[in-house]
């Protein structure tokens, strides 16, 4: 039998069985839907849609263009890949997950990068959206917003460090070109311009398809939250999680950290709000562990997350290995660098930590106030999403009719 074939049966096996449970504990299913999609509808949403918006809106005026230029230069001397490799590493930074797996098939599609380019470049373009690492992680879950630096930066050099690893793999070949800065910046500022003349829309309309893409993100992220979440309490109730967290139980005992954190963990194998989450309210763990375990399931993400990039990925004909292999280096690397960044910044110290983030307070009270807010922000924004569409269909009737 064939890999092929293997696979797919068992997917059917996977999905007949998900589906049996779900008829068999019926209230389980309904509770777990629930519980991801509450943390959706009061964490996830206000604080990432914002951004979203923000970051369609830099994409129609040109900006993202602009900074990806500037990066070519670095981009094949340290990653070994095309210089609009830069492009997408700035929009997978900004946006988060699955940006830069989206971005990297266009690429491909395209035929800008090559399959081998496309694949180690999703591998370290995978990146947690930075209001979801500061807002949602660190404030609304460890509620401590100076945290944010230290989730950040590790997250951000863990993804450099895949890209480093990765550099290393396929066929070793094109130099880069040298350019003036002054020359760069001049073609970075044209490139700029020409995109935004390419999108050349009123604001309005900008506004409206930005608001449009964001929640059809949002609302597929949603849906993976609500799908893990539900999987996740099945297989709970089945006593598949409990076998899971006592081997990992074990593993954290072996490597001196706290055994509770074997069960925390679980929720974030299958979806990673729902992980950190559990991992930030074990007050019983000291800090730094938690620290670390939760800097490396930012670089895992999750099944929920990597489902998403995986079927990205696969709908433009790549391989998802090499961005599977790259969760787990991440993980590694973050987790590493989590540690020290923890003792560099005294984070165990609430004095040091408020006199090196003097901003820490104010954007703590900010955002816990929109946190408040947040389901508010979920139901006016969709009311918005609805009115919006209805709007332009109705005007796309009138066109046919007329």
């Amino acid at each position: 039998m064939d890999r092929s074939k293997s696979l797919t049966y068992l997917l059917a096996a996977g999905s007949i069985a998900t589906a049996f449970l779900m008829v068999r504990y019926p209230s389980v299913a309904v509770d777990g839907s629930l519980t991801g999609l509450t943390i959706w509808w009061k964490n996830v949403f206000p604080a990432l849609f914002p951004f979203f918006v923000l970051a369609e809106l830099m994409i129609g005026f040109g900006v993202v263009n602009f900074a990806g230029v500037l990066m070519e230069p670095a981009m094949r001397p340290l990653f070994r890949l095309p210089g609009v490799g830069g492009f997408v590493f700035i929009m997978g930074l900004v946006s988060g997950f699955p940006a830069g797996s989206r971005i990297t098939a266009d690429l491909y599609k395209e035929k800008q990068i090559t399959k081998a380019e496309a694949e180690r470049l999703a591998s370290f373009t995978n990146f947690s959206n930075p209001l979801f690492i500061f807002s949602v992680t660190a404030v609304g879950f460890f509620h401590q917003a100076s945290l944010g630096i230290i989730f950040a930066l590790s997250h951000y050099i863990g993804n450099i460090c895949v890209g480093l690893t990765m550099r290393f793999l396929g066929d070793k070949k094109k130099k880069t070109k040298d350019s003036s800065s002054r020359l760069l910046l001049v073609h970075a500022l044209n490139s700029m311009h020409q995109e935004r003349i390419s999108r050349n829309q009123p604001f309005g309309k900008k506004m409206g398809d930005a608001v449009i893409a964001s929640v059809n993100t949002l609302l597929a992220i949603g849906g993976f939250i609500a799908l893990f979440s539900m999987l996740y309490q099945l297989l709970g109730k089945i006593g598949v999680t409990d076998l899971l967290s006592s081997g990992l139980s074990s593993f954290f005992q072996a490597i001196g950290f706290n055994p509770k954190l074997g069960s925390a963990v679980i929720p974030g194998l299958f979806e990673l709000t729902l992980g950190d989450n559990k991992v930030a309210g074990s007050d019983s763990v000291p800090l730094i562990e938690r620290v670390i375990v939760v800097s490396g399931m930012l670089g895992f993400c999750g099944f929920s997350i990597q489902a998403q990039a995986v079927s990205i990925l696969s709908q433009a004909g790549l391989s998802s290995r090499l961005f599977l292999i790259g969760r787990l280096l991440q993980m590694i690397f973050s987790s590493i660098s989590a540690f020290f960044l923890f003792h560099l910044f005294q984070a165990g110290n609430p004095s040091a930590v408020q006199a090196a983030f003097a901003m820490g307070q104010p954007f703590e009270t900010l955002t816990r106030h929109t946190a408040s807010i947040g389901p508010m922000i979920t139901f006016t924004t969709l009311i918005i999403f609805i009115l919006i569409l209805l709007r332009r269909i109705g005007k796309r009737d009138h066109r046919l009719n007329g």
